[in-house]
C-alpha cells in the first residue's frame, strides 16, 4: 500500500498537537509524510522533538501563516488535509477582531484552494459549536447540525462565530463548485490528557483550582450550558469524519452525557474531584472584560456522528481526573517547558 501524505494546520494548538501524536505514534492510515505549516519552525521542532524521532513518518515543517498560504509553499502531492489552525483566545476576539476574522476566513479559503490544486482525497475543517449562536433549548432538546440561531453582528466578539460560519460556507461552496471532498467537524470543548498548563478556558481554570486547593471563582452566573467531549474521543471522531463523513456536511463532536451548565460542572468538580475541600464562588463584573461568549442553553446532538459508527467513552468526571493527573505529572511552575515536552501515554490513542 502506498503511504499517504497529510497536511495538518494548527499543529502547535491543543487539538492539532494531539492529532499529530495520534498520527505519528499509531501510524494511523499508513501515513508516510506529515506536513505542518507553522510560524516558528525552531519552536515547533522543540515541541515535537519526540515525534521527529519516529522513523515511520516523515514530519516536515513549512514556515508561514495559513492566511498568507499558497500552493508554492508545498511542492509535494497531498492526500488528506485536517485544517485546525484558528485563533482561540477570547481576549484576541475582543481586541483584535479583524485579525481573528481574517485568520479564520481567509486562512480557510487558502487551504481550500490548496485542496483544489492538490486534488486531495479528503479534508476536514475544524469548526466550533459557537456557530450555532443563540438557540432556545429550554425544553431540553438536542440541536442537530441543520439548526442555527442568532449571532449579534454588532459585537466585536462575534468575529469568531461569524468567521467560523463563513469558513463553513466556504467549505460548502468549494465542495459544490470545485468538488472539494471537505467535511466539517463542529467541536464542543475537548479536554483531557495533554491540556496546556497555561490554558485559559474555564475547564482548565477549574482543574487548576483543584490542583492549588483554592476555591473555584466564576466570573459569570455559570448558567450557560457547556458541551464537552474527551480529547481521545474527539480525535477518533475527527478521523471518522475524514474517512466516513459525507462531503460538504457538518458533524457535531460531543458527548451528550457530558452536557451541563458551567455552575453544575464546577460544583461537581468541587465535590467529587476536590472532595469538598474547595467551594464555588462568584465574582461577576459589570463589563465582559474576559471576552466570554454570550450565555447559551445550547445542547448539541451527536446523532449524526454516531450514525458513522462513533461512540464516546469518557464522562466528565473521568475527563477532570485525567486533567488533574496530567497537571500533577508536569511542573506547573514551568509552563513553557511543559508545553514544549508533552510526554503523554501514547497507548491512550490506540
Amino acid at each position: 500500500m502506498t503511504k499517504k501524505t497529510i497536511l495538518l494546520t494548527g499543529a502547535t494548538g491543543y487539538i492539532g498537537r494531539m492529532l499529530l501524536k495520534d498520527i505519528v505514534h499509531t501510524c494511523k492510515w499508513d501515513i508516510g509524510c506529515l506536513i505542518l505549516p507553522v510560524r516558528n519552525i525552531e519552536k515547533a521542532e522543540s515541541i515535537f522533538k519526540e515525534e521527529l524521532k519516529v522513523p515511520e513518518v516523515d514530519v516536515m515543517f513549512c514556515k508561514g501563516m495559513v492566511r498568507d498560504w499558497n500552493s508554492k509553499n508545498i511542492p509535494q502531492s497531498i492526500d488528506y488535509i485536517i485544517h485546525c489552525a484558528c485563533p482561540t483566545k477570547s481576549k484576541e476576539m475582543l481586541y483584535k477582531p479583524v485579525e481573528v476574522a481574517d485568520s479564520i476566513v481567509q486562512g480557510t479559503r487558502n487551504i481550500l484552494e490548496l485542496a483544489v490544486q492538490k486534488q486531495v482525497e479528503s479534508m476536514v475543517y475544524l469548526s466550533s459549536m459557537e456557530v450555532y449562536g443563540d438557540i432556545d433549548c429550554n425544553d431540553g432538546r438536542y440541536v442537530s447540525e441543520k439548526e442555527l440561531g442568532n449571532i449579534d453582528i454588532d459585537s466585536s466578539r462575534s468575529c469568531y462565530p461569524l468567521g467560523k460560519r463563513m469558513a463553513e460556507h466556504y467549505c460548502h461552496i468549494f465542495h459544490k463548485e470545485y468538488h472539494v471532498p471537505v467535511k466539517i467537524a463542529r467541536l464542543s470543548q475537548a479536554f483531557g490528557w495533554g491540556v496546556p498548563l497555561d490554558d485559559s478556558r474555564i475547564f482548565a481554570q477549574i482543574a487548576r483550582a483543584v490542583m492549588e486547593d483554592r476555591d473555584i471563582i466564576l466570573h459569570t452566573k455559570g448558567l450557560s450550558m457547556g458541551n464537552y467531549c474527551e480529547i481521545t474521543d474527539t480525535i477518533k471522531a475527527i478521523w471518522m469524519i475524514l474517512k466516513e463523513g459525507k462531503n460538504g456536511e457538518a458533524y457535531n463532536i460531543v458527548n451528550e452525557a457530558n452536557t451541563m451548565r458551567i455552575r453544575d460542572m464546577a460544583q461537581l468538580v468541587a465535590e467529587r474531584i476536590a472532595h469538598g475541600r474547595i467551594q464555588v464562588r462568584y465574582d461577576i463584573r459589570e463589563k465582559n472584560i474576559y471576552g466570554y461568549a454570550a450565555e447559551t442553553g445550547l445542547r448539541l446532538s451527536s446523532t449524526k456522528l454516531k450514525a458513522l459508527g462513533w461512540a464516546p467513552s469518557k464522562a466528565i468526571e473521568e475527563m477532570y481526573r485525567d486533567v488533574v493527573r496530567w497537571y500533577d505529572q508536569n511542573n506547573p511552575r514551568d509552563v513553557e517547558a511543559a508545553n514544549f515536552s508533552v510526554s503523554m501515554d501514547e497507548k491512550s490513542f490506540r
